[in-house]
């Protein structure tokens, strides 16, 4: 019998969120409410049951984003350079997952809803059996479109580490596509982009 790989939830939050106009990564969770509960508190509580531990990876927001991530028993990785795109946290956030002595990692942009606690569960259960046929990764699919969290192995966090900065993951996954397989979930908010106002505003009633 194989140990369980030890997997570190990381959270891609360095980003600049100008569509937004305010962090994405501090907009109150669910939408409806005015309680200290954040996107970003929501992710890591979502990620704490199934993993390890949660890494952060903030960018020119950390002052802002360490008071919350701390409170949530979450770690803070900062990009020292986040102009250059999500890639280049999804590898600082990787990095450190290593660091931490993890063999997998839970992937997830902080501006996607997270998951049911059920869904999370299921993808990774699914993840252990996927490794034993060999897959590299799992992802959650709902109506045909995949989503996050991503659950990457150590072969293909090693991929996306080689890749240059200037790359992206949909590169890496294009160049191994036999590697990842999709687990079907019932959670709509697995579908739905939280870049402007306007699309934040209207999860309101899909986020109860």
């Amino acid at each position: 019998m194989t140990t369980p790989a030890k997997i570190c939830g990381v959270i891609l939050a360095a980003g600049a969120s100008s569509r937004m106009g305010r962090d994405k990564a501090l907009l109150p969770w669910p939408p409806e409410t005015r309680g200290p509960e954040t996107l970003l508190s929501a992710a890591v509580a979502a990620l704490q049951p199934v993993t390890g531990a949660v890494l952060v990876v903030a960018g020119r927001n950390v002052e802002q984003l360490t008071p919350v991530a701390e409170r949530c028993g979450a770690l803070v990785v900062i990009n020292p350079a986040p102009e250059r795109g999500q890639f280049s946290s999804l590898q600082t956030g990787l990095r450190a997952a290593l660091d931490h002595g993890c063999e997998a990692a839970m992937i997830t942009p902080v501006d996607c809803p997270p998951l049911s606690a059920d869904s999370l569960a299921k993808l990774r259960a699914a993840f252990a059996a996927a490794r034993s046929r060999g897959a590299w990764a799992v992802a959650p699919e709902n109506g045909g479109r995949s989503g996050h969290p991503l659950l990457a192995s150590h072969e293909l966090i090693q991929a996306l580490l080689a890749a240059p900065v200037t790359s992206n993951a949909r590169e890496v996954k294009h160049a191994h596509p036999e590697k990842f397989e999709y687990v079907a979930v019932p959670d709509p908010l697995l579908r739905v982009e939280v870049n402007t106002p306007e699309e934040y505003a209207a999860l309101a009633p899909k986020s109860k």
